[in-house]
């Protein structure tokens, strides 16, 4: 009788506290599509927004977010997960509109994650030149790249825009302007490719002979800074990202003055976490940040994207001679809201969307959210092992500060597409 009683107590706590996130996400909801919304937020360092990659809406979502917070200037920044000389190259496109140059840029910046290799980030980069040429000139996005390289290509054109050859032309020099004119080779970071050793040369020249070639003093930091970054990937780069972030972040902020101007972060959710999952859990860039005491947990906000009723672009399809051929998409695995796979509490964001592109503040001194409860992080699995253990006993607030519900949204659709 006791047991029985218990369970039944514990069950009208459950059902209490459901209706109070209930009533909660209603008070405390947007809808993005309306011209009068401004993000609720307004002091913060550093905002990021993340979701799970290949959903054509979650661009759009960005772009939402990010003409909201440029409406009282609120970002100085814009930090894509691109590294320093894509960045560098995505500021070109936004202040010369090439459109050839955008798409190749969208290849390789998607070498990393291939679902966001998309006409859809294509048409992003798109909608955000078009909203930084309405700004003033003093108030337009700048881009900044503190990723891992991803790609020699646009590392070596950035090192051949900062040095040059004083009297005698290398033939480092001139291999890797080849390399750049010729644009055949696959540009990989992934193996011992020709463009790792042509690039290889001619660090090693210039560092052994610097009299040999002319750099400026304004661009000798950005020199090493991107010297530096090209040597991490000759080594064991693939457990460097997240210090290397992390590293390139602090040296960039003296440069841009991070602190006294808040940056708007897009990376996977992983990366937004703003705290470990467990204590032994991995520390990602913005647990880091805030571990570190760069900013406190305040000054960081995470805006974490979840998909309802929609589609993922899976994978790119090619032939036996490496040609693209096609692509598969996913609406159930993938999209964190299926049987077998689904975020916690997400049923509570269906209940009470505004739109297909609803905004949920959780973070509000009264917010339910702050409960031992994760909601929205702990992920249920039917078939594999999740992360219900590490989160045990852990807020939802512990990690995130925003949540947003994309529905009905189609997958993304490869660049290699793109008549």
């Amino acid at each position: 009788m006791k047991k029985t009683l218990y369970f039944l107590y514990l069950l009208s706590l459950t059902s209490l506290f459901g209706q109070l996130k209930i009533d909660y996400l209603k008070q405390n909801s947007y809808d993005l599509h309306r011209s009068d919304f401004h993000f609720p937020q307004k002091e913060m360092k550093i905002i990021g927004f993340g979701a799970y990659h290949g959903s054509a809406k979650t661009e759009d979502t960005e772009l939402l977010l990010i003409k909201s917070l440029l409406k009282n200037q609120r970002i100085h920044y814009y930090l894509p997960e691109t590294d320093f000389s894509i960045a560098h190259f995505f500021n070109k496109y936004l202040q010369t509109g090439d459109t050839l140059l955008l798409k190749d840029l969208v290849s390789h910046y998607g070498t990393r994650v291939p679902q966001d290799r998309s006409i859809e980030t294509y048409l992003k980069w798109k909608g955000l030149k078009k909203i930084n040429d309405s700004l003033p000139e003093t108030a337009r996005l700048q881009v900044v790249g503190v990723d891992l390289l991803v790609s020699y290509k646009y590392a070596a054109k950035q090192l051949l825009e900062l040095v040059k050859p004083r009297a005698r032309v290398t033939d480092a020099f001139n291999n890797v302007k080849q390399m750049i004119a010729l644009d055949t080779t696959d540009y990989s970071i992934q193996y011992d490719s020709y463009s790792k050793n042509v690039l290889k040369k001619l660090l090693n020249d210039i560092e052994q002979h610097p009299n040999d070639y002319l750099t400026s003093l304004t661009t000798k930091k950005e020199l090493d800074h991107l010297i530096k970054n090209i040597r991490i990937t000759f080594e064991d780069f693939n457990r460097a990202r997240e210090p290397t972030i992390y590293a390139n972040y602090i040296i960039l902020s003296e440069w841009y003055n991070f602190k006294t101007k808040p940056q708007f972060l897009r990376m996977g959710f992983a990366h937004l976490e703003k705290s470990r999952e467990g204590k032994d859990g991995y520390p990602y860039f913005f647990t880091r940040l805030i571990e570190n005491k760069i900013y406190t947990k305040k000054a960081v906000v995470s805006i974490i994207g979840y998909l309802t009723e929609s589609r993922v672009v899976w994978d790119e399809k090619y032939d036996s001679q490496g040609n693209y051929t096609g692509f598969t998409t996913e609406g159930g695995f993938g999209i964190g809201d299926y049987e077998k796979e689904y975020f916690k509490g997400i049923q509570n964001l269906k209940d009470t969307k505004r739109s297909d592109q609803t905004l949920y503040r959780l973070n509000t001194l009264d917010t339910p959210y702050k409960r031992p409860e994760p909601d929205l992080i702990e992920i249920v699995m039917q078939d594999e092992a999740s992360n219900s253990e590490a989160v045990k006993g852990m807020a939802t607030t512990d990690f995130i500060d925003y949540a947003i519900l994309i529905s009905n949204s189609k997958a993304s659709t490869p660049i290699f597409e793109m008549k």
